[in-house]
């Protein structure tokens, strides 16, 4: 009966000691791991920029942390019983073929149930609770960017700046109504005669209404590769559509990606997405990341992260010089005309000397 109770004890002790470690293990989802593991435990997982990426970091290393412990419990479970209730070590100890059954071990079999449960149970619970913190639109964006992804580029415009950053110290108003208004227009464009017309809700095949025209944008060419300027340490909001397949907007430091449909809303997409801010000035490469096509793979952009300060002279200089192109605004604020992270690609097939991109930055 002692020895009995003796070992009752010791399966609680077990059973706590494991869900102890890994509620504590769980418990650091939203923690910054230690810096000296982070890097190996963040299986080449790029370091975020903005505080969401953070957040989907740390999530990461500190499943891998969990999915280690797991891991090491079973595999020295295994070990032990091959090497302690092996065939041939029963045998040499005169012992039956088969060790102790525990089939009908009811404390045993409870805690095999239990315990994948409450590690199911928290590992939904930390994955919602990132997923809700990066997909929240609650952060009072100060700069709102249009995104249109196209065969194979993209363009920018700047829909709304706030007062804050505003060269005027009033919330500046990107939208192009002029053209905005065209594009209304496209909706009941097809005539009859075109083939297989109005295949969505009745609107013509070359409806643009659902895209926004912005005043000052950056159109991205086969020669250029389009810079994306933004503030750090300012709420941004992303508004995406397509103008032609699926894409997908990502930037790796971001550490996700968010796809770019053609007519968003009336196909239950949310085109909208925000960050609490960037953390970091620096260039960073941006790329399409759904298979789009013949150009899919050189489908990039560049995110060009800049002061506050900076960003409002950058914005003075496109509302002062409408006609100039953006690497002359870059330059305005003292940055590097074109993109210094990737290079645009010549789609040209004839490049047999494997010389398929265009060089800006060895003409400045």
């Amino acid at each position: 009966m002692e020895q009995r109770k003796k070992r009752g004890f010791a399966r609680k002790a077990s059973l706590g000691g494991v869900m102890a470690l890994g509620g504590l293990a769980l418990a650091g989802c939203d923690v910054a791991p230690p810096e000296s593991v982070s890097k190996i435990l963040g299986m080449g997982w790029p370091t975020g920029i903005t505080p969401e990426a953070t957040s989907m970091y740390n999530f990461w290393v500190w499943v891998w942390v969990t999915a280690w412990i797991i891991g090491i419990i079973m595999w020295a479970l295994f070990l032990v019983a091959i090497f302690r209730w092996g065939a041939k070590k029963a045998e040499k100890q005169g012992k039956g073929e088969f060790p102790k059954q525990l089939q009908y071990n009811i404390p045993l079999e409870l805690v095999l149930t239990i315990l994948p449960i409450f590690i199911v149970m928290g590992l939904f619970f930390f994955t919602v609770q990132t997923q809700q913190k990066v997909t929240a639109l609650d952060k009072d964006p100060e700069v709102v960017v249009d995104v249109t992804a196209f065969q194979w580029n993209w363009k920018f415009g700047y829909q709304q700046v706030g007062s804050e950053l505003s060269p005027t110290g009033t919330v500046y108003d990107g939208l192009d109504e002029e053209r905005q208004a065209i594009a209304e227009e496209s909706k009941y464009d097809d005539e009859e005669s075109v083939e297989n017309p109005n295949p969505i809700h009745g609107m013509s095949k070359g409806d643009q209404s659902y895209l926004h025209f912005n005043q000052i944008e950056t159109l991205g060419t086969t020669e250029e590769v389009p810079v994306l300027v933004l503030p750090t340490d300012t709420a941004i909001e992303f508004q995406l559509a397509s103008g032609d397949v699926s894409h997908a907007f990502w930037i790796p430091e971001f550490l996700f990606k968010r796809d770019a449909y053609a007519h968003p809303e009336t196909n239950q997409q949310q085109r909208a997405f925000q960050i609490e801010a960037i953390e970091e000035e620096g260039a960073f490469v941006g790329r399409c990341a759904e298979m789009c096509g013949t150009y899919h793979a050189m489908m990039n952009f560049e995110l060009r992260a800049v002061s506050p300060e900076a960003f409002t002279d950058y914005m003075q200089f496109r509302i002062d010089n409408p006609d100039a192109p953006n690497s002359d605004a870059l330059a305005s604020i003292g940055e590097a005309p074109y993109a210094t992270s990737t290079q645009p690609f010549n789609s040209d097939r004839q490049t047999w000397d494997g010389e398929n991109f265009v060089d800006n930055n060895a003409n400045t």
